[in-house]
């Protein structure tokens, strides 16, 4: 037993500490690189200066993280529901599939960028209008993975499904459905990663108030106030959210998968 504890420490060191020796370097290399070349803070702050202006400001980071979290986290949510009905429609009428495909993939092709000020024209600045546009943007991934999982299910089975009389939902439910969960997880690794990106860019255009914002704005205003080391600050802490959202869907997709091995 406890050799098998070791091992797993083993592995453990193994997997985390080259992306930590690598960061350690490009840090000093920053660093260095700051102070030999002699850079402005407006222009690149060093990791020192980027450190300090996150300590000052870790309250305001943090609230905008959370308001961040909160609507990335329910546009995902979202586009997970809705991804899946249209893939069941999807799955259940050829005729349906090639209609409407293509509307489906405009979602992807339309830069959000253009799509987000029509969002808050349409409905107005403020949360609504951010997990509105988080929700676009991660719904085309949950759509395609679900669909071909649904879609790609061995005909042998279905004829057995067929031959046995189940009803179309029936077949849905225990063939294809179960079929999609694999493909389901890897768009919802996919769709988690893309809604930190549609949060921050809705936050960007639409705000959310004086007192009650995301990063998203939190980089525009610092942006424009050539807060530099704010600005890399509230970059770090976007890039540390999409991190942990994707991390979180990814150990949950694989626990998913490996119950779902197990009870098969």
């Amino acid at each position: 037993m406890p050799a098998a504890s070791d091992s797993k420490s083993v592995r453990f060191l193994r997997a985390i500490a080259p992306p930590l020796i690598l960061l350690v370097v490009l840090l000093s290399l920053w660093q260095f690189s700051v102070w030999w070349f002699d850079l402005k803070p407006f222009l690149v702050p060093s990791p020192l200066r980027v450190a300090s202006a996150a300590v000052a400001a870790f309250g305001k980071l943090a609230a905008a993280t959370r308001v961040s979290a909160a609507a990335a986290l329910s546009g995902f949510a979202a586009s997970l529901v809705t991804g899946v009905v249209i893939a069941f429609f999807f799955s259940q009428s050829r005729l349906i599939r090639i209609s409407c495909y293509p509307y489906a993939i405009f979602l992807q092709t339309v830069p959000i960028v253009a799509i987000a000020p029509l969002v808050i024209n349409w409905f107005g600045s403020g949360f609504r209008s951010i997990v509105i546009i988080t929700f676009i943007i991660s719904l085309f991934p949950i759509i395609t993975s679900t669909t071909t999982g649904m879609t790609s299910v061995d005909p042998e089975l279905l004829d057995l499904f067929r031959l046995n009389r189940a009803s179309r939902w029936q077949t849905w439910l225990k063939l294809r459905l179960p079929n999609a969960v694999p493909h389901l997880i890897t768009g919802a690794r996919t769709s988690s990663g893309l809604s930190v990106v549609g949060a921050l860019v809705g936050e960007y255009f639409a705000g959310f108030g004086v007192n009650n914002y995301g990063l998203g704005f939190l980089i525009g205003r610092n942006t424009s106030q050539m807060r530099t080391d704010e600005l890399f600050a509230a970059v770090i802490a976007s890039t540390l959210l999409g991190i942990t959202i994707f991390g979180a869907v990814s150990i949950l997709g694989a626990f998913i998968l490996n119950r779902w091995y197990d009870a098969k």
